[in-house]
């Protein structure tokens, strides 16, 4: 019999095989609906309920870690790999996220997904999905976190390109795909060196070795930076950011899957687990905790002129996943993972509304052709009015707390916080309030400018999506209240803070709800007001707009400097010289040589004896001569 964490990571499997198996394949229709909902749905609540046995099993042992081996994968020699299952204060946490809200957005899926010809499949795909992720949390080593790592990159591939008849589908599945694989090569070499210098994968003794000093065969910023580049891809941080957005093809419970559950979480757990290495290696650490202030920022501007409303949701998670790295980069892996627990409260819940409105609306995503729907949509309208406030920074919702946090500790920690550091993220801050107070405005306030065709069926969704956000409406308002950070600071103790800078901790508390305000009262001036006062804004800085709406024209510099060429080379290099000349010219020129030499030896072949008679006579005379010259 499995134990309870084997359980807990083969529950969703069992799910995705039984749907997989009896939904999708041997003509697809051996089960109805209700039996995808009751597996596709029980098996990961279940998984949640073990999680939750778990996490008492863990107080009731004083905190002390379980481990649990399900089998030895190989033995190499001496070493052993085992599929080994390690449970934490961290991985506690983990777990409870993955399967708590990953459940409730499988609840709201049956809602959205109730008209899909392939329910089943996507049931079967989503149950896929949080398999590997707890088998990514869960991993004792990085060997089998590797597994669930490349694992998420398979589901995701294969649910953001879900409805693969579209082929922008097919292509962003793909995108999502290749990307992530230029991280995984800087992850696969971190495990390549850390094997080579400790003859073990597993992260608890990895962590131990360089806590006691004994890592010195190994430089910890080199380990720190490639794994850093595997986060890098997985939680789309610059340069690697470009597939996320892109990721919105999918359903939209895809996206909130993706988003605030599972995979774009598995790099900030990475470096979260791994932070003995990272401990002993300050330059990764403060390369970290600048690429995390740079991407906050830089995905934020994007997102202030973006129109279609999931791609606003998706620059705001590259950005709030900025707010994580800046709070590893610093020291403060608690407060990171206590953001990585509020944004998936508020994240879940505003791509759940997101999907709410695109479904009222029959598939339409501009915000440009919404407005007045709060009226319409009222609850819709309510839980996404508290989930924007939460990530905004507005007291006392679960996004004020793990912000400010952040800001504190980019400003005063002694593991490199700055001021300099501070007054980025205070600044994206600022244009988080205005931008996600923008979408607010642009899709509920204001009047309608929704087709007349599409707005008389506006409706409201159905209690299986409405029950699921006012759930997470009020994780969003009250999860600020769950005390992550002092929950993990026995195995992630805080760092301290500059004994100078302490005094400035409740002036910058303070400065920081000024500054969500002051966003919330921007975005009601310039979108509240008149339509003309926006566009005049927009025309006024048109050249900015063009920049911000078009993201920098990173996916173009990138098609230049990198598809391009590597199209240029695999046509000229790769398909015509090596490919048909090389290649083929060689295998056709040995079956031309054939049939020309075919050809001539024919040629004797006439079926005449006189011939032949005489092929013999000089055949006899040659050997007459051969003889006569060597006998």
């Amino acid at each position: 019999m499995p134990g309870v964490l084997t359980a807990i990571v083969l529950l969703p499997l069992l799910g995705f095989l039984l749907n997989g198996v009896l939904a999708t394949q041997l003509g697809g229709n051996l089960v109805g609906k209700r039996f995808v909902t009751v597996v596709g749905c029980g098996l990961p609540l279940l998984a949640f309920a073990l999680a939750i046995k778990s996490v008492l099993d863990l107080q009731a042992g004083g905190y002390a870690p379980l481990v649990e081996t399900a089998y030895r994968w190989a033995l190499i020699g001496s070493s052993s790999f085992d599929v080994a299952f390690y449970f934490d204060r961290l991985t506690a946490i983990m777990v409870l996220v993955v399967t708590g809200v990953g459940s409730v957005i499988h609840v709201y899926s049956v809602g959205y997904m109730a008209h899909d010809k392939s329910f089943g499949r996507f049931f079967a795909y989503l149950n896929l999905f949080l398999f590997f992720m707890l088998l990514l949390v869960l991993g004792r080593s990085l060997l089998v976190l590797f597994v669930g790592w490349e694992g998420v990159g398979l589901a995701s591939y294969l649910l953001i390109g879900f409805w693969f008849d579209d082929l922008a589908n097919a292509v962003a599945g793909k995108k999502a795909f290749i990307t992530n694989r230029v991280g995984d090569a800087g992850f696969l070499l971190g495990m390549f060196v850390l094997y080579q210098a400790f003859g073990t994968l597993d992260m608890d003794r990895i962590n131990a070795a360089f806590g006691v000093g004994a890592a010195a065969v190994v430089p910890a910023g080199l380990v720190g930076i490639l794994l850093f580049i595997g986060a890098t891809g997985k939680s789309a941080q610059i340069p690697l950011h470009v597939w996320l957005p892109d990721a919105m093809a999918g359903p939209t419970p895809v996206s909130a899957l993706i988003h605030a559950a599972t995979m774009v979480t598995a790099g900030v757990y990475l470096v979260a687990r791994m932070s003995g290495i990272y401990l002993q290696a300050p330059e990764a650490s403060m390369v970290i905790a600048v690429i995390g202030v740079a991407t906050a920022f830089f995905a934020a501007t994007i997102a202030i002129a973006q129109s279609d409303i999931k791609k606003v949701l998706a620059y705001s998670t590259i950005s709030q996943l900025g707010f994580m790295f800046l709070a590893l980069g610093v020291g403060a892996y608690g407060v990171a993972i206590f953001h990585l627990v509020t944004h998936a409260f508020f994240k879940a819940c505003l791509f759940l509304g997101a999907g709410s409105v695109i479904h009222a609306l029959s598939g339409e995503q501009d915000m440009r052709k919404m407005g007045g729907l709060a009226r319409k949509i009222p609850v819709t309208f309510v839980t996404f009015a508290v989930a924007t406030a939460a990530i905004a920074g507005i007291p006392p919702l679960a996004g004020f707390f793990s912000k400010d946090e952040i800001l504190w500790y980019a400003f005063a920690s002694t593991r490199g916080g700055s001021p300099l550091l501070w007054l980025v993220a205070a600044a994206t801050a600022l244009m988080t309030a205005f931008y996600m107070f923008r979408l607010l405005w642009l899709t509920f306030l204001g009047s309608s400018r929704v087709d007349p065709e599409v707005e008389h069926h506006i409706h409201e969704s159905p209690l299986s999506m409405t029950g699921v956000l006012a759930l997470l409406a009020l994780l969003s308002a009250v999860g600020g209240f769950i005390a992550v950070p002092h929950f993990l600071a026995p195995q992630l103790p805080l760092p301290t803070v500059h004994e100078e800078l302490e005094h400035f901790e409740t002036p910058l508390l303070v400065l920081s709800v000024v500054l969500a305000l002051v966003g919330l009262a921007a975005a009601a001036f310039v979108f509240g007001g008149p339509p003309a006062r926006a566009e005049g804004l927009r025309r006024r800085f048109a050249g900015l707009d063009r920049w911000l709406s078009g993201k920098y024209f990173i996916d173009e510099l990138y098609q230049r400097l990198i598809g391009d060429p590597l199209v240029w080379v695999s046509d000229r290099v790769f398909l015509r010289l090596g490919d048909r000349r090389l290649i083929d010219g060689a295998l056709d020129g040995m079956a031309a040589l054939g049939r020309r030499g075919g050809a001539v030896l024919s040629r004797a072949q006439t079926g005449s004896l006189h011939l032949y008679a005489w092929f013999v006579l000089l055949g006899i005379v040659g050997a007459l001569l051969w003889s006569w010259r060597h006998v």
